[in-house]
């Protein structure tokens, strides 16, 4: 929570401008007057230094970890002024989180648990591909280097549902790798069509239900994977 704490305020912090200067975002906190950005800028301080004595309660390995993960976080938000792969970058910086937690709690990593993280950061990366291409004419008006602003909103999607195909081929990978039960291959058959739901309500030519693709149903896609994967896990711990 620290570290995506920090990670946001920064985002917000760097943004400020550029996000004054987008109708979509020009009421967010620091545009508006909501809060200052050295208050912002504090704040970010503050977490970055309580996730590193966080770390330092857990091992070794995990404090020694702790500035890469802050690294991730923090400069994604200058990403997007110089490639077009920066949805790529927060994806990783979300992806991150379960390989982290495994360190976290063994104090080693799994390379199974890498797995994982290339799904979140397929998943995240591909629906804030989408998400972009709101801001579209605005990035290109900017100087910023989203990919719908690079190559156009079509192209955005056909990247889009690349990685979401990459996600779901990942997750059966994943499963078999842990020898997960029936119980998680249906919650993959419901992620699968919740993506597919996601990508049949919005279109180049029609984002007016973006909201709902990007934050109802990633929020639902993120239960639901949760819950049938920790219900196999208890199933098989229970036989």
């Amino acid at each position: 929570m620290l570290a995506r704490s920090a990670g946001m305020a920064f985002n917000r912090w760097a943004d400020a401008e550029l996000d004054a200067a987008n109708p979509r975002t020009k009421m967010r906190a620091i545009p508006a007057g909501q809060l200052s950005r050295s208050f912002v800028g504090w704040f970010t301080l503050v977490a970055a230094v309580l996730f590193i004595a966080a770390t330092a309660q857990l091992n070794r390995l995990t404090l020694l970890l702790s500035p890469v993960v802050l690294a991730v976080l923090l400069l994604y938000s200058y990403t997007k002024r110089f490639t077009r792969w920066s949805h790529l970058v927060l994806g990783l910086g979300l992806g991150i989180a379960p390989s982290a937690a495994w360190i976290a709690i063994r104090g080693s990593l799994d390379p199974r648990i890498v797995i994982l993280t290339l799904i979140v950061l397929c998943w995240v990366g591909g629906f804030d591909m989408l998400y972009a291409c709101q801001d579209a004419e605005h990035d290109r008006t900017a100087g910023l280097k989203s990919l719908p602003a690079t190559i156009g909103i079509a192209g955005a999607f056909f990247f889009a549902r690349l990685l979401h195909l990459i996600m779901l081929a990942l997750s059966i990978w994943l499963i078999h790798l842990f020898g997960l039960g029936w119980v998680a291959w249906i919650g993959i058959a419901i992620v699968a069509a919740l993506l597919a739901y996601e990508h049949a309500i919005v279109s180049p030519t029609d984002l007016t239900r973006m909201n709902a693709a990007f934050f109802t149903m990633n929020g639902v896609i993120a239960i639901v994977f949760f819950v049938f994967v920790a219900a196999d896990l208890l199933l098989h711990h229970r036989a």
